[in-house]
């Protein structure tokens, strides 16, 4: 089973404390299944309580007779006495919504009318799909009265209600009343965040071992350069011990090698001397274009 399926489950056996809040996702589940007799909907969560619904706010166990649908249509306001016909609507007439138990009610109406929630372990993505704009704007802004963000986007002859962060899919949940599923993304998301949080420490380690090694390996070539050419004898007496220091400790962390000298020195202190061997390095490299250019020039 689907999150999605396991959430529409677990409301669908869920019923408002109040007769106001019933009568509320009565009215959701009329207005996004297009017809108040959704016990013919396709959807079996949906006719489950439906069917849950009616009988309790009315004890009916039939809901297509004429008796019953007038019962049913004036409880949601979507009766006409003057045609003696149902008028059902998009929107949900708002004396209905007036409290924040009947809007939590609304919402998981519509919820299991239309709705969907992506798996949580791949995407964080909640969605309530609508027949028309006016549904649209009055779902986003029920839902945005719990201080959410929900959006709208059109999607080709639909509108679609929906969130995207994953801290706002938990508290639709929670306003939803969908307990269970609100703990089982909770911990989906705990495990989501360690995992990354695991990732990001391996990567930074790796990058900071691939910057010591490149640098270690910088100072070898240097080191290296300098003893070919005007020999390490030509440093000053603390740099030539550095140099010998990490010929004699390739791998080394500045640190460790620091503490081989004698008097010890800090990181700062080794890394200070190792730089100034690049830079002596690095000169004696340029002196060497600077001859080999020059006697280019002679020949010619």
């Amino acid at each position: 089973m689907s999150f999605s399926s396991e959430v529409k489950a677990e409301l669908a056996k869920h019923l408002g404390k109040s007769m106001h809040c019933q009568i509320a996702e009565l009215a959701a589940l009329a207005a996004f299944e297009g017809n108040v007799s959704a016990a013919q909907s396709e959807n079996p969560l949906l006719r489950e309580k439906y069917c849950l619904l009616v009988r309790r706010l009315f004890g009916l166990e039939e809901t297509e007779s004429a008796a019953a649908r007038k019962r049913i249509f004036s409880s949601v306001k979507m009766w006409n006495d003057e045609t003696g016909e149902s008028e059902p609507s998009d929107t949900v007439n708002g004396i209905l919504l007036q409290q924040t138990c009947c809007k939590r009610a609304f919402i998981r109406g519509a919820f299991l009318a239309g709705g969907s929630i992506s798996d949580p372990n791949k995407s964080y993505h909640f969605e309530i799909v609508c027949r028309s704009a006016a549904q649209a704007v009055q779902l986003r802004d029920v839902i945005n009265s719990f201080e959410m963000d929900a959006k709208i986007v059109a999607r080709k002859k639909y509108q679609v209600v929906y969130l995207k962060e994953g801290a706002q899919i938990v508290d639709i949940l929670n306003v939803m009343e969908a307990h269970v599923a609100l703990m089982n993304l909770e911990n989906v998301r705990i495990l989501k965040e360690m995992r990354n949080s695991v990732n990001r420490k391996v990567n930074c380690e790796t990058a900071n071992i691939s910057k010591t090694v490149n640098a270690a390996v910088k100072q070898l070539a240097d080191i290296a350069y300098i003893r070919e050419t005007a020999g390490l004898s030509s440093l000053p007496d603390n740099l030539r011990a550095a140099a010998e220091l990490r010929l004699e400790y390739p791998d080394a962390p500045l640190a460790e090698l620091g503490g081989y000298l004698d008097p010890p020195v800090g990181k700062s202190g080794i890394n200070h001397r190792l730089r100034r061997i690049s830079e002596i390095a690095d000169g004696l490299r340029d002196r060497g274009k600077s001859l080999a250019v020059g006697k280019v020039m002679d020949g010619i």
